[in-house]
């Protein structure tokens, strides 16, 4: 799993019949400061309530579509619920 900002949204005229009905939403990756890391992505909105500006949880490839409960379903990631308080504590590296 992996945290990232829901940065906008995406509307398709055409798309896979196990994507119909779905919330596709545009988010960016996060690292642990809740900076940008990496390439903005396309997600499925799985539980249906994320909307811009939401801190979200996502898992990636397979897993990503398993709460549809649907065969197939293409997605490169998938939201998992949205993120109400988020702390990280730095570990002191062992020299």
């Amino acid at each position: 799993m992996f945290v990232a900002k829901v940065i906008g949204n995406m509307v398709c005229t055409h798309k896979n019949d196990n994507l119909k009905g779905l919330k596709l939403l545009i988010v960016q990756p996060v690292d642990d400061g809740l900076k940008e890391k990496g390439k903005p992505l396309v997600a499925i909105d799985t539980i249906g309530q994320s909307g811009e500006g939401d801190l979200v949880y996502l898992a990636k490839s397979r897993e990503s579509s398993l709460p549809l409960n649907k065969d197939l379903v293409p997605s490169d990631a998938g939201i998992l619920g949205i993120i109400d308080y988020y702390n990280v504590t730095k570990r002191m590296e062992e020299k």
